[in-house]
């Protein structure tokens, strides 16, 4: 007991300040989303299934700058944030295409969605591990490794929000093309491709009124038109691919001649 005292054990917290917690909230929040994603998923309402999703990576966003705000980053919320992008972009996004077409694809329907969950997984693990090296050169801050989870779960879902906008093509709906996306989708997460990061992307002064007028058309656009637009972003993500890896072939090149 002497030693126990002497503090030779951690002693259990009593209270902890509310910006460590603020952040966790935020999670949770993803989380909550992601989850109740895969209920209205079983239920087969599609268009909340699909809100669910965007609203969890909406607060995926959110508790990262939350904490970096508050200065809350713990631990525990790293971890917590892996296991909420796992659920709410790995498995609630599996589920959803399984549940929506999938099911109807012998023998390989399922397997394309434990393909895309499972990728999900390596990213999220790889990420975390890769936090622990040594730190990336400098152009890298701009990239990502592979497609962040949040825009793998929008890519692999696209083809549900295309056929409420399109319900008359009828290769939406096909297994063969759904499993496809899948595919190449998982595959593009767990691969070396640099993608477009905008954690660090500054906003020239004058661009910030043609910025909130942008965002203003955006919350009106998504308003009356919702499942087009949020197809077009995620068309125009799958588009930046190609580019971001030329800007990244040239930032590499200017970096060496350095």
């Amino acid at each position: 007991m002497e030693k126990i005292n002497n503090g030779l054990l951690p002693q259990k917290l009593t209270s902890l300040p509310f910006r460590k917690i603020a952040p966790n909230i935020v999670t949770t929040l993803a989380l909550c989303a992601g989850v109740t994603s895969m209920r209205y998923a079983i239920g087969e309402h599609w268009g909340k299934a699909i809100v669910c999703i965007f609203l969890a990576a909406f607060f995926d966003m959110l508790d990262g700058r939350v904490a970096r705000m508050l200065k809350g980053s713990t631990k525990f919320g790293a971890e917590l944030d892996s296991l909420s992008d796992f659920v709410s972009f790995g498995v609630a996004p599996a589920i959803l295409m399984y549940q929506w077409t999938l099911s109807g694809f012998p023998r390989f329907g399922w397997f394309f969605c434990l393909l895309f969950a499972i990728c999900m997984a390596m990213r999220l693990a790889r990420f975390n591990t890769m936090l622990e090296e040594e730190p990336q050169p400098e152009y890298w801050k701009n990239f990502f490794v592979g497609v962040p989870a949040p825009a793998a779960a929008a890519l692999g879902i696209l083809p549900i929000m295309l056929s409420f906008e399109y319900p008359q093509v009828a290769f939406l709906h096909s297994d063969w093309f759904c499993s496809l996306v899948m595919c190449v989708v998982a595959m593009l997460m767990v691969s070396r491709i640099p993608t477009v990061s905008t954690k660090h992307m500054k906003v020239p002064t004058y661009m910030m009124v043609p910025l909130i007028i942008a965002v203003v058309l955006f919350a009106t656009m998504i308003i009356s038109q919702p499942w087009l637009v949020l197809s077009i972003l995620t068309g125009v993500y799958a588009l930046s691919i190609p580019v971001g890896i030329i800007f990244f072939v040239r930032a590499r090149k200017n970096a060496r001649r350095i």
